[in-house]
């Protein structure tokens, strides 16, 4: 009877970081008996280094270690944004509990006690590797969906870096209204896919110098419910998802595609469609030339008494963008 051979694919790489040099040794000999590409250092500064230079798939990190202990290095690894999604098994020869809470506050993903067993090792970092390869792969479709959206925006000469500008924006309106750090995410990301549904607009309307028949409009209003549908499948959008489909309602109930009105349209909807509009007004568009901040004011704050926009977001935005223009004469 044959017997069977568990593939484990070796573009995994794995970092030990462990001061002791037999565990250190031992621990990079038992996974690379599984075909991890396994490096091992001896200090929190040298994985730092290394995750800087090639970021690993998983790090094995001993909780004790001279200088910034391994709890100090799970700690700011999870607090930046560029590793907090690789996975960190602690090493500890701690007690349980007192492992796991401190573990838990930094982020940890997982816990092993020394000594380690090899069998518990190997199901830990598989169970692990499973999960980031599975979060890659989200990273990846999320990935393709942005670069969609900014070859729908590459259409227009126009629109060139208006999705960066709305991303930039959106945040900054929502970081001035102390929304939470995950509504900031999602409007930085709604800034970017607000209006991927494009993609299914011909050019002649996209592109179209003049204004629209009602023909075009129709087709031109359906492209929030498209971006919407494509999307959808991506979990991790949920919180875009309404951004993308309610930017053009209005507060009088008069936008679309659900003619929503008031608070029913959804705050970061309501966020990402008062920086779109100014950067409309703001920027060139085959129908216009670029305004003045002062023009373009005026323009909102008519257009929120005639109950197009949330006023109240739109006067923090408007005190946002003045302070800006005031640090920028007194920087120049």
């Amino acid at each position: 009877m044959e017997k069977t051979v568990e593939l484990v694919p070796k573009a995994f790489r794995v970092l030990v970081v462990d001061d002791d040099e037999v565990s250190r040794l031992l621990t990079q000999e038992m996974l690379g008996l599984k075909q991890y590409q396994v490096s091992a250092v001896g200090s929190a500064d040298a994985a730092l280094a290394q995750v800087r230079e090639q970021p690993p798939d998983l790090i094995l990190l001993d909780v004790v270690m001279p200088g910034r202990s391994g709890i100090e290095l799970c700690r700011e690894l999870k607090e930046n944004d560029a590793t907090r999604l690789i996975p960190v098994i602690l090493i500890t020869g701690l007690s349980e509990r007192e492992a796991k809470l401190q573990g838990i506050e930094a982020g940890a993903d997982d816990f092993l006690n020394k000594p380690v067993d090899p069998q518990e090792l190997f199901a830990r970092v598989k169970s692990l590797l499973k999960l980031k390869q599975f979060t890659d792969e989200l990273e990846n479709a999320e990935t393709v969906l942005f670069s969609l959206a900014l070859g729908v925006e590459a259409r227009d000469p126009y629109t060139e870096g208006h999705c960066a500008r709305l991303a930039d924006a959106a945040a900054e309106l929502g970081e001035a209204m102390q929304l939470p750090r995950e509504d900031i995410v999602a409007l930085r990301r709604g800034g970017v896919l607000h209006d991927i549904g494009k993609i299914a607009v011909p050019d002649a309307i996209l592109r179209k110098p003049g204004p629209l028949d009602a023909q075009e409009a129709a087709v031109m209003r359906c492209h929030p419910v498209t971006g919407e549908q494509i999307c959808r499948p991506l979990r991790s959008l949920h919180r875009v998802l309404p951004i993308i489909r309610h930017h053009h309602e209005h507060w009088n109930g008069r936008g679309y595609p659900d003619g929503l009105a008031g608070e029913s349209i959804p705050l970061l909807a309501r966020v990402l469609q008062i920086v779109d509009a100014y950067d409309a007004l703001t920027s060139s568009r085959p129908y216009k030339p670029a305004w003045p901040h002062a023009q373009a004011k005026v323009t909102l704050l008519t257009e929120a008494r005639e109950r197009w926009w949330d006023e109240s977001i739109l006067r923090i935005f408007l005190r946002q963008v003045e302070e800006q223009h005031r640090l920028q004469r007194r920087a120049g």
